[in-house]
């Protein structure tokens, strides 16, 4: 580059993720930085829209997390300003942010999916709490997970191992969204995959990292340091690694996302990767999955981590 370009960083934001992601602003601004670009982080609050047009920005990074961020929102905006900017545009981002719509779309294209109840909270309103919470014991027996159908950081997500614990995760996840996605436990190593599409069309996946935590990888168990230990590669056979990456790549193709995503998945003992989550804005933190993935990559590639930063502010201004 001989003029240095100027990325806009939109960290922060009002949802229950916000230190998280201003966490991953600064560090990407840090990286982006250091490839010789001129990075701000700005906050998503009342005067957004009038520091971007005071800066004028070559292209945007938006790094919200859960809603607002993920859920399209944000990504409608910018394509309103008219700005360029990194990651999935707003039609793959809502595939990707409700978990039962996506859970089904890659259900339908191969992927092992476990398998899963979506109800509203308004329904257990009509219904009755009791009646519908006899029904999932008795249809997924224990343990069973209880999540949000929307959202990230694993907030409100419980593994319930006794019907007595149903109620109370019910309620937790339904303080995170207003629908609860009751799932099939699948047990097994946990893995995350990330995907980057530096070019239009080629998706690649990154080194697969496993996490080893005790108890249920939650939010302190993923941000902050010494909960959970991080393997990359992860401890896996390589036609294991290589099926782990595979599914990754499928999903950022079916969900139509772009430039950049993270698959989660558990492979259970008999060596199946069972697809959890995806995320079309991972988080960029010190502990996060995402730069673990990138650093080993560019240790095998012989290159900087900020070099595929870079790759992607660029891939952002041509698709």
């Amino acid at each position: 580059m001989t003029t240095p370009r100027t990325v806009a960083i939109l960290a922060g934001g009002l949802n229950h993720e916000r230190d998280v992601s201003i966490h991953s602003g600064r560090r990407v601004a840090g990286a982006l930085q250091e490839a010789g670009y001129h990075a701000k982080v700005l906050d998503v609050d009342s005067n957004l829209l009038q520091r971007l047009d005071a800066i004028e920005p070559d292209v945007v990074w938006p790094l919200i997390h859960g809603s607002t961020g993920e859920d399209g929102s944000l990504q409608d905006l910018l394509e309103l300003i008219g700005l360029p900017y990194v990651g999935t545009n707003a039609h793959g981002s809502r595939l990707g942010f409700q978990k039962p719509v996506a859970g089904t779309m890659l259900s339908r294209a191969g992927i092992a999916v476990p398998r899963s109840t979506s109800l509203p909270q308004s329904l257990f309103r009509e219904v009755g709490a009791t009646a519908i919470l006899d029904l999932v014991a008795l249809r997924y027996g224990f343990p069973v997970v209880i999540k949000p159908a929307a959202g990230g950081s694993a907030l409100g997500v419980s593994i319930v191992k006794e019907a007595k614990d149903l109620p109370g995760a019910m309620v937790d996840s339904f303080a995170y969204c207003d629908r609860v996605l009751i799932e099939q436990y699948i047990a097994g190593s946990e893995v995350a995959v990330s995907v980057l599409e530096t070019e239009q069309g080629k998706p690649f996946a990154l080194p697969p990292v496993e996490i080893v935590t005790n108890g249920l990888y939650d939010y302190d168990a993923r941000y902050n340091a010494g909960r959970s230990e991080y393997f990359v590669p992860a401890r896996l056979s390589d036609d294991l690694l290589a099926m782990c990456m595979d599914v990754a790549v499928t999903a950022h193709r079916e969900l139509h996302f772009r430039h950049i995503s993270r698959s989660d998945l558990i492979v259970d003992s008999h060596g199946v990767p069972w697809f959890i989550d995806a995320n079309s804005a991972p988080g960029m933190t010190q502990t996060s999955l995402l730069p673990q993935a990138v650093a080993r990559y560019a240790e095998e590639k012989d290159m900087a981590p900020s070099d595929l930063y870079s790759q992607i502010v660029e891939a952002a201004l041509t698709f």
